[in-house]
């Protein structure tokens, strides 16, 4: 049962965004504070994660809090960490979750499995780590609802991944840095496929990402799609069509024959907003 006092002051300053989020454990009935409260900025986080900091890191963290919270013998270690942006806080969520398992309907998207919770909501990304061994669901799920309620942010997935066809699509994830291998592409979306990877990356400077792509790739020839667009052979990610749309460069990179990239492409373009 949560209690309406202690959804409220979950949040120190739900209605001033330059405030962090604090999580309680008194969010939900019966559990109550272990030890101090802990805040890690991006320069301290290892002191708390060691070497599970780096892929924090990458996906642009700025700062965390968390608490520990206890029932009985049940431990659950609670952190609300600020991802600075909602396809950030998404794409921690999707690089974490077990595709195994499907999701659980809280936030832009999350998972419950016997010793854990994850979720993103807004620029937030939510996780509790349940100790002992055995099936903390029930429990999981009582947090899971009560800080849905008291996190900000919105609760729709990023639309970017509406953008990519679903057939025969394996994954689609959020990579932070190096697009397809490419350190010119720097940030942007990669579904994988059976028969290759498509991408989208968004970047102000869309025209000169468009200049540098041609320059790395040996030969190009031009394709009729959205702004403009290019074709091109890479040894390793194969046939190859780039096109951007505004502020946006996207294509697929095609590994298997008899699939047309440039068909992908132009129907991936059209999709974007």
């Amino acid at each position: 049962m949560i209690r309406p006092a202690a959804a409220f002051m979950l949040l120190a300053g739900i209605a001033a965004a330059a405030e962090p989020v604090l999580p309680s454990c008194g969010i939900v009935s019966g559990w109550t504070l272990s030890g101090p409260a802990r805040s890690y900025d991006a320069d301290h986080l290892f002191e708390y994660m060691d070497g599970n900091a780096e892929g924090y890191i990458r996906y642009n963290f700025q700062e965390m809090h968390g608490v520990t919270c206890k029932k009985g013998d049940v431990t659950f270690v609670l952190d609300i960490s600020d991802m600075g942006d909602a396809d950030f806080a998404y794409g921690w969520f999707s690089a974490n979750r077990d595709l195994r398992v499907p999701e659980f309907r809280v936030g832009m998207g999350g998972q419950i499995v016997p010793r854990r919770l994850i979720f993103a909501k807004g620029k937030y990304y939510v996780e509790i780590a349940a100790d002992p061994e055995g099936d903390h669901s029930a429990a999981l799920q009582a947090f899971a609802a009560a800080l849905d309620k008291a996190v900000p942010g919105e609760t729709s997935p990023p639309a970017a991944l509406g953008w990519f066809p679903k057939e025969k699509l394996q994954s689609l994830k959020l990579a932070p840095e190096s697009v397809l291998g490419l350190r010119i592409l720097e940030r942007g979306y990669v579904a994988q496929y059976e028969f290759g990877k498509a991408f989208v990356v968004m970047d102000d400077a869309a025209t000169d990402v468009m200049q540098k792509l041609k320059q790395r790739f040996a030969q190009t020839t031009p394709a009729k799609i959205a702004d403009e667009a290019f074709l091109a052979t890479d040894q390793y990610l194969g046939k190859m069509c780039v096109f951007r749309k505004g502020r946006y460069v996207g294509g697929y990179a095609i590994s298997a024959d008899g699939v047309d990239p440039v068909a992908l492409a132009g129907s991936l373009a059209a999709t974007i907003k």
